[in-house]
C-alpha cells in the first residue's frame, strides 16, 4: 500500500532478509515485497533496505526513514519528497 502524506509519501514494505542479492519481487498481501542480502541482525538488513531503496529512487538516503516495523518484516517506510507517481514509475510497480 502506498500513501500521500504532506512530506511525500507512506510505502508498506515486506521484506524477506538474507536473500541471494537485493530485489524487488512484487507486490505481497498489498505491501511491496522486497529481498534483501544482508541478514537480520543488529539493524543491518533496514540499513540495506533503505541503502537500496534510495538506490533504486534515485535520491539520498536521509529522505528515507522507516516509521514502524524496525523487528519485523512488516515495515512502514516514508519517503520524502517524492509524489506516488514518481515512486511507482521508478520502482516499476503499480499499486491498487
Amino acid at each position: 500500500m502506498i500513501t500521500k502524506t504532506v512530506r511525500g509519501i507512506k510505502l508498506t514494505v515486506f521484506v524477506q532478509p538474507k536473500s541471494a542479492k537485493n530485489q524487488i519481487v512484487g507486490l505481497h498481501n498489498g505491501a511491496l515485497k522486497i529481498k534483501i542480502a544482508a541478514l537480520p541482525v543488529d539493524g543491518k538488513a533496514n540499513t540495506e533496505l533503505t541503502n537500496y531503496l534510495a538506490q533504486l529512487l534515485d535520491i539520498p538516503k536521509r529522505q528515507i526513514e522507516i516509521l514502524k516495523g524496525d523487528t519485523g518484516r512488516n515495515k512502514i517506510v516514508e519517503i520524502v519528497g517524492l509524489t506516488i507517481e514518481d515512486v511507482q514509475k521508478k520502482l516499476g510497480i503499480t499499486f491498487s
